[in-house]
Order: C-alpha cells, then structure tokens, then sequence
C-alpha cells in the first residue's frame, strides 16, 4: 500500500489556521525525506499561498506534488498552472452529500468528474479521483461509480465524517473489491471515534492501493489516520514499511510540525515525548535489565530514544541495577546511600544517575 499525506492540507483546514507557503514547503521537504510517494500540498483553485507552495514543491521534492480540485474547469486549469504532478478530483457520492452540498444527481457529478479526469489526462498531469462520503453510499454505487474511472490512478474512497469502524470497513472493502480492484482504491479516513489507523489497517488487508494519512492526525475535527501510527503499527504486525526510511519517521514528523508551527500532547502516540520516559520504579529496574521488558518497540528504530529518569521514585531494585552498571559493589548499604542521593539531586537522567552511582 502507498502513502498520500496530507497533514499540509487537512490541517489547514483547522480552525485559526493559515500555513504560509514556506510553511508548506519545509513541511514537504521533510516528507520527502522519509521517502513518501504522495503529497498533497493544496487547493491550487484558492490562490496562493497554496498555488505557490504546489510549484515550489514540484520543483524541489521527489514525492508527486497533489492538488485537489473540484470538478470544475477552472479548478483542474488552476491545479496544472501550478505545476501538480497529481490532480486529485473530488466530488461526492452519498444522497445526503448531492443533495445538500452540491445539489446535484449522481449522474450529473459523475459526468463533471469524468470531464475533470479527461482535463487533466489533456493537460498532461495524473489524475486521481475521491469520492466525498463514500463509506456512507452502498457499496454497488461505490463500485460501479469506481468502474467508470478506470484510467485514473487512484479512487479514494473517503469516510468523511469519520463513522467507519474496523468491522464496517472490512464488510464495505469486501462488497466492492467483489468487482473493483482494490489495488487501485484509496481511502481516505477520519478519526472521529478514534478508529482511523485501525481502518486503515484493516484497508491495507484487504489489498486497498493508498491510504491518505497526516502527520499527528492533524486534520480536520479529530483529524485524519496518523502517518506515525500507521508506519509503526504495520512495521510491528507484519514487517510493512511502506518502502519508507523508517528510522526518519519520529525526527521527520518533529520537522513537519515545527514546520507548520504546531505541537502535539506529550503522551501521544509514537510521537510524543513522554511514551518512552519512564519513571515507575518497577519499570525502570526492567527497563535497565531488559527494555522490550516495558516497550513495545525499540524506540531508535523509528528515529525516538527513551528516557529513564531516577530521582525520589528510584527503588532498591533501580538503584541495585544502576550500582552494577556503574561496577560498584550493590551492597545494602550503598543501595540505600544511591537512593537517597538521587532523591536529593535528582530527578536525572542515565547517565548523570550512573555518573552519581560511581562516586556513592
């Protein structure tokens, strides 16, 4: 399964925010970095910053450069004068959303989209397709509207509110990979009830071709299927890498929100600071006799490190394991004398609590 990020896109569509292009660019030269094959830098249709940072990043990254586009000539016209190297056409699919956003009938916006596809192929550009709200249309709509787009690269199918689960996900695929492709379908997913990386695991099972993800599920509401979690999950499951540099992927994700000026709570998965501090004494003296003790992986693999801290917290079988580190004598008593200066000087790290195990 291939990768199309759009933390650049999806975030911006967060309240309050406004990525500069320069903002967009960094945060693309980083992805580009890790080896991701897709990224979608923007709306070129909007003007700039975002037609700007589309011809920047076609320039200056390996990755293909995606415009979205509505199907729209002038929508498709503004992607290929930026420079897209992909221009994802997007348009919906569900009653609910052709009645209410677009007020048009499923034969009409497929018609449209099928005149924005043939714009694009004449315009020289890849043309990929999402079907707004496709996990809330049946699934034979979903499959019959994805047969009539055979010469795009892709048709992303996207949750759009966020409502799939592992389970529906799974019966959805299955209904419409019985006459379509799957290697050729996307999907695009919403973390609304938290299941987003789950459902992009269960899409990469059932043979689906590309998975959008963002960087720290940044997106709109609750965001998108995490790039970290998904990597590491489907690294830990079956060995899946994505064709990513793997050990890029925490420093690489750290840049794309430096980049755009955004933070993420230090308990968040993979990326956040404290996943892989420990502090519990009973963790701490395993993690010093064997890590994968109390991790689930070892954080250098994907570019992370861990941190122990010593200090008050520190117990006997903590301090005991640092003494023989250290190579002093664990006796009962230089146990307790390391102990009661970590809790004066700490809290510390490893090296400053060995540094002090050796001159106790």
């Amino acid at each position: 399964m291939q990768l199309q990020d759009v933390t650049v896109r999806e975030g911006g569509q967060m309240p309050g925010r406004s990525y500069g292009a320069q903002a967009r660019v960094d945060a693309a030269r980083a992805l580009d970095r890790l080896g991701i094959e897709y990224v979608q830098v923007g709306f070129a249709a909007a003007g700039d910053p975002d037609a700007a940072a589309i011809e920047r990043v076609a320039d200056e990254c390996d990755a293909a450069v995606v415009s979205i586009a509505r199907a729209l000539p002038r929508d498709v016209e503004a992607a290929l004068d930026a420079g897209a190297d992909v221009v994802e056409v997007f348009g919906p699919l569900s009653d609910l959303h052709l009645e209410h956003t677009v007020g048009k009938t499923r034969d009409e916006m497929l018609t449209a989209m099928r005149a924005a596809v043939d714009a694009v192929h004449d315009g020289g550009a890849t043309p990929t397709l999402t079907f707004v709200d496709a996990f809330r249309t049946p699934p034979d709509v979903v499959a019959g509207a994805t047969a009539r787009f055979d010469d795009a690269r892709f048709v992303s199918l996207a949750d759009t509110v966020g409502t799939a689960t592992p389970r529906s996900v799974r019966a959805f695929l299955d209904s419409v990979g019985e006459s379509v492709d799957l290697s050729r379908v996307g999907v695009h997913l919403h973390d609304d009830l938290g299941c987003a990386t789950a459902n992009a695991l269960v899409a990469a099972d059932r043979g689906v071709g590309r998975a959008d993800v963002s960087v720290a599920s940044l997106g709109e509401r609750a965001g998108n299927t995490a790039l970290e979690e998904l990597v590491v999950a489907a690294a830990l499951d079956d060995g899946e890498g994505f064709g990513l540099d793997s050990r890029q992927l925490v420093p690489v994700c750290r840049d794309v929100l430096d980049a755009l000026d955004e933070s993420v709570d230090p308990r968040k998965a993979v990326l956040g600071e404290a996943v892989h501090e420990h502090e519990s004494p009973i963790h701490v003296a395993a993690m010093l006799e064997e890590p994968s003790s109390m991790e689930p992986y070892e954080p250098a693999r994907f570019g992370g490190r861990r941190t122990l801290v010593f200090g008050a917290n520190t117990g006997r079988g903590g301090a005991r394991r640092l003494l023989e580190r250290a190579g002093r004598d664990p006796s009962d008593e230089r146990v307790e004398r390391l102990r009661s200066a970590l809790a004066d000087e700490g809290p510390m790290g490893l090296d400053s609590a060995l540094d002090l195990a050796r001159r106790v």
